[in-house]
């Protein structure tokens, strides 16, 4: 669809906007026992979630369109207490709490908070967000028991079904996260983002994550699905946004600090301070980790500050800024191959390869409400980072570094955007409805040069081309990037319980290449034979409207029935291709990815008793971009990156959690709770223009994704225990089963990994302690092409932590 359709689409969607009237819920809550008003107390709708909270007078108020609702109001202090109301006119509420009879600690009441709703999807509208009909996923960071310290990626997105993580980093510097056949490279094929805005390198020329968040200052991950491509961009892998914690609204300062200590040198210090006055709040923390990692040339420093302000004019206008730097510098062993692995998983032969980030990402963000029904965000965002790279490769990883001059790429990120979004309700033919237009404005100017480094061991990062003129790989490139995005989905409630919700999302994209690249040939002595310098200036400009539907059906409060539809797209990235890396070869005719996702499936929360999440997927790609053992004129056999060709996968994913404490009548102080979370994956290439390719599997694609544990809390006492299995999966086309001398390409063997942790509380202080991998698994997730390899990188033996917490 193109710019005259686009505008079609916009009209219609425009036409239906008629703001009217809703109905008014008004009230107090007080205590039972000595008639005193209740502050904080939760008002939910049964159906769709949190409505509102009562504040220092006890007093709530909140709109809605329904004839009627059931309305839970919940604190930690009282007994739960539901009504249900009809909405034929507005009501004014007098609601009394009946106290708990047993006093609760800190812990018991967090435990019971979370047991009472599974709030782990997002509601239908949440902010000027539309997710009605869409795959919703909510990580409770607070809530977990994970390694926080480490960002243990396998351990916090437990619950999140059909999750491929890359785990070879013991410190969580950086989030591998794939999913659905996706390659979980730095989390590439996900739109990531940090309380809403981008935090990803370059998101259309190079969208790669560089910087994660500290867990520790995390309160929740959302994961969207295919299907916020319309509202987030084009990628086929979803959003992922990580949401920090709020600032205490109740206290002027609150001192968080967390010390932890590890296997293998491992020491991380988080420390964080909150608070509100008057109309004034903010939260900021300071992460420190370092370590020696569990394979040897392995050690590592990072530093990570976060600082956000906010400013409430009014109860219609609030204004924050956020402030994220990071810096980390990694030592890294290399990869392995087959034959390497299997005779020594932990060993390395590179002393000389380093890594380092430097990431600062800015924020400033407007919110408006014009009214009950229309509100507006505005949000300005920026980087201004680098990430560089230095080191020996070759695509023989069991050759021995011979101590010369290092490869090295620098590659400098500068970029900034604007998004405006606004949402507002209204009614249509006497129906509920709502409407979300936006824009997003995205500039980038990207810088990125490869030549020689120095022959030293160290981290120098400077460039040394007057020592080593012939060195063969030098190239240097800038790449300015714009993109233009006007988005926009409107609900349509065409009954209380049924509701459809279409979908655009116009892309304009203009990415530049400008530079060059040598090619310098040398014989045995040294001696320069050929030499070449190549221009290589490019600009592609596209335009084209994405459309997509979600459909949702809620027959009773405990079963929802969702499906969805989208199409998605993913340009080509210039940085990929203009770099030269021995571990593989580049088509130069590689072209962008089309396709679209399908979600079905149905989830609720039967009576506090069992979560679920049951659906089943299809994505379909054209022009998937993969690697091939390609064979060339000469003999020679090199792995190739470019559109391998059309691929389909459909899968069944499940997520079922339940609540045994309810099942077996435990007493407050108690929880237990059990979930397993699978995804069957099938997945082929329906057509190809390379041989050997069609009929073949799709990459990062194990047959059986399983992920189970228990997890029981009795007051201050917490513990759990997870188990994670993951079959066979290849990481090429062409179904390689091993990669010979350059470990690139080949099959990841299954694996299954056991995990465990406890925690306990004690007035201001917190112990958590904990093993993962408890059985030792010699395993590995990731073949990489490039930096921190190329070559097998293994994953972590057995380790411990022991975290202390003090809380003021």
């Amino acid at each position: 669809m193109r710019l005259k359709d686009f505008k079609i689409v916009v009209f219609i969607c425009l036409i239906t906007i008629s703001v009217v009237a809703q109905t008014k819920v008004t009230g107090y809550v007080t205590n039972l026992s000595n008639n005193a008003m209740a502050s904080n107390v939760q008002v939910y709708d049964k159906a769709s979630g949190l409505l509102t909270t009562t504040d220092s007078n006890g007093y709530f108020e909140f709109t809605s369109t329904k004839n009627s609702m059931i309305l839970v109001f919940y604190s930690a202090e009282f007994n739960i207490y539901e009504q249900t109301i009809d909405l034929v006119s507005d009501q004014s509420l007098n609601i009394i709490l009946v106290p708990l009879e047993e006093e609760l600690d800190e812990v018991v009441i967090n435990a019971r908070r979370a047991k009472v709703f599974e709030l782990n999807r997002l509601k239908d509208v949440e902010g000027t967000a539309i997710y009605a009909g869409k795959k919703t996923e909510v990580v409770l960071v607070d809530q977990s028991m994970a390694n926080l310290a480490s960002n243990n990626a396998r351990q916090l997105y437990s619950q999140v079904a059909g999750v491929n993580i890359y785990q070879n980093d013991d410190a969580g510097l950086q989030l591998n996260i794939g999913g659905r056949g996706l390659d979980p490279n730095r989390t590439a094929n996900f739109n990531t983002r940090q309380n809403g805005y981008d935090i990803s390198a370059d998101v259309l020329g190079y969208p790669e994550s560089y910087y994660t968040p500290a867990a520790e200052g995390l309160k929740e991950i959302q994961v969207i699905r295919g299907a916020a491509s319309l509202q987030y961009g084009t990628q086929f892998g979803g959003l992922i946004n990580f949401k920090t914690k709020d600032p205490n609204p109740t206290k002027p300062i609150e001192l968080i600090s967390r010390n932890t200590l590890g296997s293998y040198g491992l020491y991380t210090n988080f420390t964080s301070l909150s608070g509100t006055k008057d109309k004034l709040s903010y939260y900021t923390y300071f992460n420190y980790k370092k370590g020696d990692g569990f394979r040897p040339n392995s050690q590592f420093e990072s530093k990570n500050v976060f600082a956000h302000i906010g400013y409430e004019f009014n109860e219609a206008t609030k204004i924050s800024g956020e402030f994220t730097h990071l810096f980390y510098l990694a030592q890294q062993g290399g990869g392995l191959t087959d034959a390497q692995f299997n005779d020594d998983a932990l060993q390395s032969n590179r002393e000389r390869n380093w890594f380092r980030v430097n990431w600062l990402l800015y924020n400033l963000k407007l919110d408006h409400k014009f009214s009950d029904s229309t509100n507006l965000t505005f949000n300005i965002f920026g980087l201004d980072a680098s990430r560089d790279a230095l080191g020996f490769r070759t695509n023989r990883v069991d050759q021995l570094d011979p101590g010369e001059e290092r490869d090295l790429i620098k590659s400098d990120f500068q970029n900034y955007g604007a998004e405006v979004r606004l949402l507002s309700k209204y009614d249509i033919f006497g129906k509920k409805a709502t409407f979300l237009i936006g824009s997003k404005y995205y500039q980038a100017d990207n810088y990125e040069q490869q030549g020689p480094g120095s022959n030293g061991s160290g981290p120098d990062f400077e460039f040394q081309n007057a020592t080593f003129p012939n060195y063969p790989d030098q190239s240097q490139f800038d790449f300015p990037n714009l993109n233009v995005a006007v988005f926009g989905e409107n609900i349509f409630y065409l009954s209380d319980k049924f509701s459809v919700t279409p979908g655009f999302r116009f892309e304009y994209i203009k990415t530049e290449s400008d530079g060059f690249f040598q090619r310098i040939n040398t014989d045995a002595a040294g001696n320069v034979i050929f030499e070449e310098t190549i221009d290589d200036n490019r600009q592609f400009e596209r335009d084209f409207v994405l459309l997509g539907l979600g459909l949702s059906y809620k027959p009773s409060t405990s079963l929802e029935i969702y499906g969805n539809i989208s199409q998605n797209y993913r340009s080509v990235t210039f940085s990929d291709i203009n770099i030269n890396n021995p571990a593989f070869a580049v088509d130069p005719n590689i072209t962008d990815e089309e396709g679209f996702t399908a979600d079905l499936g149905f989830r609720g929360n039967y009576n506090n008793l069992i979560s679920y999440d049951l659906g089943i997927f299809g994505l379909f790609y054209n022009g998937r971009i993969g690697f091939i053992q390609k064979e060339l004129s000469d003999g020679r056999v090199i792995s190739e990156r470019g559109n391998v060709g059309d691929a389909r996968l459909f899968g069944l994913e499940s997520l079922v959690d339940f609540n045994l404490r309810k099942l077996f009548k435990l007493g407050n102080g108690y929880s237990f709770n059990y979930f397993i979370n699978t995804a069957v994956i099938t997945s082929e290439y329906t057509a190809s223009q390379q041989s050997g390719v069609e009929g073949n599997s799709v990459e990062f694609v194990p047959d059986l994704n399983l992920k189970t544990g228990l997890r029981f809390g009795y007051k201050n006492f917490q513990a759990s225990l997870q188990y994670s299995y993951l079959g066979k999966q290849f990481t090429d086309a062409s179904n390689s089963e091993e990669a010979g001398i350059s470990g690139v390409i080949g099959a990841i063997p299954q694996y299954d990994i056991l995990d465990m942790s406890v925690s306990y509380t004690f007035k201001r202080f917190k112990l958590e302690t904990g093993v993962n991998n408890v059985l030792n698994e010699t395993y590995f997730t990731r073949r990489a092409t490039g930096y921190p390899g190329p070559g097998i990188i293994p994953s972590a033996p057995r380790n411990w932590y022991a975290t202390l917490q003090f809380k003021l």
